[in-house]
């Protein structure tokens, strides 16, 4: 993907924030539990979006911030957790103190950083022993609907930016640990259709060509042999935690 393309694509999120905090999933407990160390009493969660990994981090009983540069998710972040102390900024420039961090989280975002300057920007904003970790949520594609599903996405993708990346973090970190942890997100038939149109990709697709896609998509979930009549459907996810030390 060019630069120009997933810039494109980063900022769209933006213009359809309501949507992703309506139907994106969240993180299973056990993904949440990895990516807080022992101890843990001052947490960031960067790129933080509408807050879905921001709730569950609170819910510990953390204190957590969070940074988010698109206005449309910070508006979302706030109203959903007003008692979170919330930024506007970048993964490669985080307007936080030096040290001052027993954590920082990163969900569904890591690829769209310049992976260099964000991991010497969480560098400094840990302190030493700090933990970094890094969460997607893959949907399982072995499962023959959810195959489907995924390759009608993939013919407006493009290379897949999130699937498959293992962060490289430089000698300011401990080697990446990678966990993974299965689970299933229940939804109507109908938020499938509207979880696809909170892709970057199909965000970015002209009217038409949006539509056309959204309607390939309903009538997937709608006719397929394993989804018919259902008034629910169990989503199968692998979420993939990646997890470093600040040395």
């Amino acid at each position: 993907m060019t630069d120009d393309r997933q810039t494109a694509h980063a900022a769209s999120f933006t213009h359809n924030a309501d949507e992703y905090a309506a139907v994106r999933p969240g993180y299973p407990e056990e993904a949440v539990d990895l990516l807080l160390p022992d101890g843990a009493r001052d947490v960031l969660d960067l790129a933080a979006g509408t807050g879905k990994l921001t709730q569950a981090l609170v819910a510990r009983g953390v204190r957590v911030v969070a940074v988010e540069p698109a206005d449309g998710m910070r508006e979302q972040l706030v109203a959903l957790l007003p008692q979170v102390e919330v930024h506007a900024g970048t993964a490669e420039s985080i307007p936080l103190p030096d040290a001052s961090l027993d954590a920082v989280t990163v969900a569904q975002a890591w690829h769209w950083f310049d992976e260099p300057a964000a991991a010497a920007e969480v560098a400094r904003v840990l302190r030493p022993g700090g933990t970094l970790g890094i969460v997607w949520n893959d949907r399982d594609e072995d499962v023959p609907w959810v195959g489907a599903y995924g390759a009608l996405l993939h013919e407006v993708a493009g290379p897949q930016l999130a699937r498959g990346t293992h962060p490289t973090l430089g000698d300011a970190f401990t080697d990446v640990l990678r966990t993974d942890v299965r689970w299933e997100h229940v939804v109507s038939p109908e938020d499938l259709v509207r979880l696809a149109g909170t892709r970057s990709y199909a965000l970015v697709l002209p009217a038409d060509e949006r539509a056309a896609l959204l309607e390939r998509v309903r009538t997937l979930v709608t006719t397929h042999p394993d989804l018919v009549g259902r008034e629910r459907v169990a989503v199968p996810y692998t979420t993939r935690v990646y997890t470093a030390r600040r040395r």
